[in-house]
């Protein structure tokens, strides 16, 4: 049996040209409040006083199907947890404003929040799919934009999650065993480094974590197995162009932070590959935080 989500839901981020304007409420800025709350004729302005501006994110809610009965409570926890996220990344607007290079807010704090999304829309999707048909095409909802106050790195200038969408699903043959070879250098990542002392991304080993990988299974688990080692990669290459940005948690909010969002995202892709014929490896998610090795 399945029923709609309940309104208020739906309703929790208000749709603007198809964007939801979150703002963030409660915070004082610059001594004053947010210019919703003072503004002659706008109530709903989601824009702060200081000027910077506010994160506006697709509205998932409304693009959901039915959601069966037994996966009401998942679905409505992580539709809460889109909103949290938005929050934070407001807050973490106003808080770094001046910090890091032009890039800054779209490596610290909108591709961060795109790759959270990636991850709790995935599970939004995993949670209706256990009992329904699982909805398509949430990954497209994940990426956000900063309003016209605000001036973020064009899209494309970096990596952002959006360009880790769902691997296709593989054929549900449903063969048993399997090595996940590809991958295996997933915890090393220290040969990615440079020698200048900025030191090097370590992280958890996945492959040798997974169980029997059934046929089926096998090419979409390698390929993200294969995308675990590129984003290590990718985030050696971070460290080494952003040497002097930011502040002193620069590398945690925009390498480690965005790293580990991806890292969750494309573990659960690869629990959900085996899942399809066998049993849902549990605490993949466990594997995802990484550190910085001096």
């Amino acid at each position: 049996m399945s029923r709609a989500l309940p309104k208020y839901n739906k309703r929790r981020v208000g749709l603007a040209g198809g964007a939801a304007a979150v703002a963030l409420t409660g915070a004082v800025i610059a001594g004053t409040a947010l210019a919703g709350e003072s503004s002659e004729g706008g109530g709903g302005d989601a824009r702060t006083l200081a000027g910077p501006g506010t994160v506006s994110c697709p509205d998932v809610a409304s693009q959901l199907p039915a959601i069966p009965a037994s996966a009401q409570a998942e679905v409505e926890r992580n539709l809460a947890l889109l909103d949290q996220q938005i929050t934070e990344a407001n807050k973490r607007l106003v808080d770094t404003v001046g910090q890091g290079g032009p890039n800054f807010v779209q490596n610290a704090i909108l591709g961060p929040l795109e790759d959270k999304r990636v991850a709790t829309v995935n599970r939004i999707a995993t949670a209706i799919g256990r009992t329904a048909d699982r909805p398509a095409g949430l990954d497209s909802l994940a990426a956000c934009s900063l309003d016209a106050q605000g001036d973020p790195a064009a899209p494309g200038q970096e990596e952002t999650g959006g360009t880790e969408t769902a691997a296709p699903p593989a054929g549900d043959a449903g063969a048993g065993g399997g090595d996940a070879g590809a991958g295996g250098g997933d915890a090393g990542a220290g040969q990615d480094g440079d020698a200048s002392g900025v030191g090097t991304i370590s992280c958890p080993d996945v492959a040798p974590q997974l169980p029997a990988i059934p046929a089926s299974a096998q090419a979409e688990v390698e390929r993200n197995l294969a995308l675990l080692d590129q984003q290590i990669t990718e985030a050696n290459k971070r460290l080494v162009d952003t040497v002097g940005q930011g502040g002193p948690n620069f590398v945690q909010n925009a390498i480690l932070g965005p790293l580990e969002d991806k890292r969750v995202a494309t573990v659960n892709r690869i629990a959900t590959a085996i899942g399809r014929t066998a049993d849902r490896p549990a605490g993949l998610d466990s594997l995802a935080a990484c550190t910085l090795t001096k």
